[in-house]
């Protein structure tokens, strides 16, 4: 009988069905306002994509923001914990996570058995997260998921000081009046997301081999600019939204 890990994050909704520590289907959505709607809806979608329903969980752990509040979870644990356990079952060999969500972000050394050593967590402002570029994006006329290419394509990106969000805003409008580039903008906005992700990396250390997770791991600009900070190769996940819901899975198999 397959088991559930279920991430309710602020933004995303996520869910991994796990059966002999295989992971038979994964879904991501939009949290939404409605928490508990959103808690069965993932886990419904997760089940039918393998033919089952909630009748068939025979344990599930819950993480994220709103993991307290999931009815039909046995039990929940935190969302650092199941990253690090997540990772750890997806590449042993990792030392440092970076996982940048829609509203926080978080820097976690692990050891060689996924085990929390340190972490760092940003979840008292915009800037270093998802909701970040979203800001930008939408100054910017575009879509999220247009910034990290076009970041890429910058020669002489601007320097954005603020590491307020809406200071950073000002300064970008600023910018834009001031005739520079779109692709110059961009490419500002995504040193100074690092910048600030960087002072996390230093607070907390790290080491090879470095994950990033999260939504805004997707982000190709985000990738290449940490990469140049720290001097080595950063490795995304095939899926860098489910890693916390696939720990939680795993913790679920544990428990059973």
């Amino acid at each position: 009988m397959p088991v559930l890990g279920i991430d309710i994050g602020a933004a995303t909704a996520k869910a991994v069905v796990l059966k002999n520590s295989e992971i038979l289907s994964s879904i991501v959505i939009p949290t939404g306002f409605d928490v508990l709607k959103t808690a069965d809806e993932v886990t419904t979608l997760a089940f039918k994509k393998i033919g089952c329903n909630m009748n068939d969980i025979v344990y599930c752990v819950s993480t994220g923001y709103a993991r307290n509040i999931v009815p039909f979870a046995n039990k929940a644990i935190t969302e650092i914990t199941c990253q690090a356990k997540g990772i750890n079952f997806l590449f042993p060999e990792a030392r440092t996570i970076i996982d940048i969500g829609g509203q926080d972000s978080k820097v976690i050394r692990v050891n060689e058995n996924g085990n929390v050593i340190n972490f760092a967590m940003n979840d008292k402002c915009a800037a270093g997260t998802g909701r970040f570029f979203e800001v930008m994006a939408s100054i910017l006329g575009l879509k999220v998921n247009e910034m990290g290419e076009l970041s890429l394509r910058s020669s002489n990106p601007c320097q954005i000081s603020s590491t307020c969000t809406v200071f950073a805003e000002t300064e970008v409008v600023s910018l834009r009046a001031q005739g520079k580039s779109r692709e110059d903008l961009i490419s500002g906005i995504h040193k100074a997301m690092v910048l600030r992700l960087m002072t996390m990396l230093r607070m907390v250390g790290y080491e090879k081999k470095v994950i990033l997770t999260g939504g805004v791991a997707k982000n190709i600009g985000v990738k290449k600019f940490i990469e140049e900070e720290i001097k080595f190769e950063v490795t995304v996940p095939e899926e860098p939204q489910i890693t916390a819901a696939l720990g939680a899975a795993l913790f679920a198999e544990e428990n059973i």
